[in-house]
């Protein structure tokens, strides 16, 4: 089956070129293990769910536990490797300082799948605001990681948090819902193309969305406000926010 993915060309916030653009991807939406499952048996496997449930969580943890014992796992969809972060401070493994994280490389399946996508182009969007991609001050990780107490660096377009309306702001969602609004302190550069973000001190280990909301809109402020979103992490959970794979608003 061809795949299509949609895209808007955009303004390169990187670069001072106004004729400079950039593809932004045009997102269908969030995929869950859920709707893995539903796919697969949409395929007529012939497997009932449940078996279904059980070989995807019995690949994941074998894979998991392979990685955690020093194996460079290739599935053929990722290469994965573990990777460790910190000082090595009086000889010792602090966990308070040190972590494990696992880099991900696409791989065989993957590049053939992208060999079979067609790109349709939708047209032009000079005021779109998106987050191309963030980075760890301290680690210098650019896949999402963020470290508590430690600055974090958003990139994009029209990102400056400015306006009037409650909503305006920069907010973690945890992955119990309950979100964390930084202040306006926090927020330590505020460029259109560029954040520097001072997280809080007690930031737990898990997945977080981090949005942004404005109202920016070059020289005037718009009525309504307008947000984007990217998946980000603290400790171990993540590895899949952060990239270039931009959300727009």
């Amino acid at each position: 089956m061809a795949n299509t993915l949609k895209v808007w060309m955009a303004p390169n916030t990187v670069t001072p070129d106004p004729k400079d653009k950039i593809f932004i991807l045009e997102t269908t939406g969030k995929a869950d293990i859920n709707k893995i499952y539903e796919e697969m048996r949409a395929e007529d496997t012939g497997l009932r769910p449940e078996t279904i449930v059980h070989v995807v969580t019995l690949f994941e943890r074998v894979c998991a536990r392979l990685l955690m014992n020093g194996w460079q796992l290739n599935t053929g969809l990722f290469y994965a490797v573990p990777r460790l972060l910190g000082l090595a401070e009086d000889g010792r493994w602090n966990p308070e300082k040190n972590s494990i994280y696992v880099a991900f490389t696409q791989n065989k399946v993957i590049r053939e799948e992208s060999a079979k996508t067609s790109i349709a182009i939708l047209g032009e969007k000079a005021d779109v605001m998106y987050i191309i991609g963030t980075e760890d001050r301290k680690t210098g990780l650019k896949d999402g990681t963020m470290t508590s107490g430690r600055n974090f660096f958003v990139r994009g377009a029209n990102l400056k948090v400015v306006g009037t309306n409650e909503a305006i702001g920069v907010t973690l969602t945890g992955e119990d819902k309950a979100v964390i609004k930084l202040d306006a302190d926090q927020i330590t550069t505020n460029n259109p193309s560029e954040l520097i973000l001072l997280l809080p001190s007690d930031l737990k280990n898990g997945k977080y969305e981090l949005t942004v909301t404005t109202q920016y809109s070059g020289r005037t402020l718009l009525k309504e406000p307008r947000s984007a979103s990217v998946e980000v992490h603290v400790g171990e959970s993540g590895g899949e926010g952060g990239g270039d794979r931009p959300e727009i608003e």
